[in-house]
């Protein structure tokens, strides 16, 4: 009966309450932020790095058009740096494709994921997170403030005007001093289990899977520094330009040497056939004069 007295007092009442609401509160929000975390683990642990070049597209599609994250992925999605290529066509028409950076591979981010992928953006962003860290000063504090309400309570009843009013005050006195210090102890009690369940539940289902999380980002997205990209695309861009010289210089000579071959193995022949062809029509002709001679000669005779 005493106990069912003391747990119906008000401010008793009002920590405990206080203290299951606030206790319920976060297990519910835990519990939301955990599923959502696990799920967003459950699919990306179905991409590797060496696919994210062709599959990049499902990962961007379901992550956009998940609330939770989209906000975080458009984000790091800006900081991102795929593997580009150009596409070059040879000489017979055949096309060629080369990368723009021999040490950018895959996709690589320039920027660290877990800048993105952290407790702030993924866990104490969705929900009243400062709330829930309140909740251990607030039973806290009820207890000196109900434990003084009630010692000036128990003060203001004091009766010492006859002595049966002077026992009787005394004795309720004493009962609401017992009630004050309950207060202190019960406040202070559930303040310390809050705070013990807080952490075990915090841990299990936020901090676990966020740090699975990040695993999975900082393996399927390497880092790599924007003035290092930078760099890379510099020095392919200075070898592109001096493969492109010493083509531009070798072109006069490449020339000179082909049209000696082609002179040398076209016209030559063809020139020395033309000569050899001169040769004997002029001396088909003078052999033709000379039997042309040789007969009015004799017509002369006849």
């Amino acid at each position: 009966m005493n106990f069912i007295k003391i747990i119906t007092d008000i401010p008793i009442l009002v920590v405990l309450i206080t203290f299951i609401s606030s206790t319920i509160y976060c297990f519910s929000k835990y519990m939301q932020v955990g599923k959502n975390l696990n799920a967003i683990i459950a699919y990306m642990e179905g991409f590797k790095k060496n696919d994210l070049n062709f599959r990049f597209k499902e990962i961007d599609t379901w992550m956009l058009q998940n609330p939770y994250v989209s906000a975080v992925w458009t984000e790091f999605k800006n900081t991102l740096v795929f593997s580009e290529s150009i596409a070059l066509k040879s000489g017979n028409d055949d096309m060629k494709y080369k990368d723009v950076s021999s040490t950018v591979q895959n996709v690589q981010t320039t920027s660290d994921p877990l800048f993105f992928f952290n407790e702030e953006t993924l866990v104490t962003s969705k929900f009243n997170y400062k709330m829930t860290q309140t909740i251990p000063t607030v039973l806290t504090g009820f207890g000196p403030l109900f434990t003084f309400l009630n010692i000036a309570i128990a003060f203001g009843r004091i009766d010492f005007s006859t002595q049966e009013k002077t026992i009787a005050s005394v004795s309720g006195f004493m009962v609401n001093m017992q009630t004050a210090a309950l207060v202190s102890v019960v406040a202070v009690g559930s303040s310390l289990i809050y705070l013990l369940i807080e952490r075990i539940m915090y841990n299990k289902l936020c901090k676990t899977p966020l740090g699975k999380i990040q695993e999975i980002m900082g393996g399927l997205f390497a880092s790599i520094s924007a003035e290092k990209f930078l760099y890379e695309l510099l020095r392919e861009s200075k070898i592109s330009n001096n493969t492109t010289t010493n083509v531009m210089a070798d072109i006069p000579v490449q020339f000179k040497t082909a049209f000696n071959t082609s002179m040398a193995t076209n016209l030559v022949p063809y020139l020395e056939n033309l000569i050899f062809g001169l040769n004997q029509l002029n001396k088909q002709l003078k052999q033709s004069l000379q039997e042309k001679k040789n007969a009015d000669v004799v017509d002369e005779l006849f």
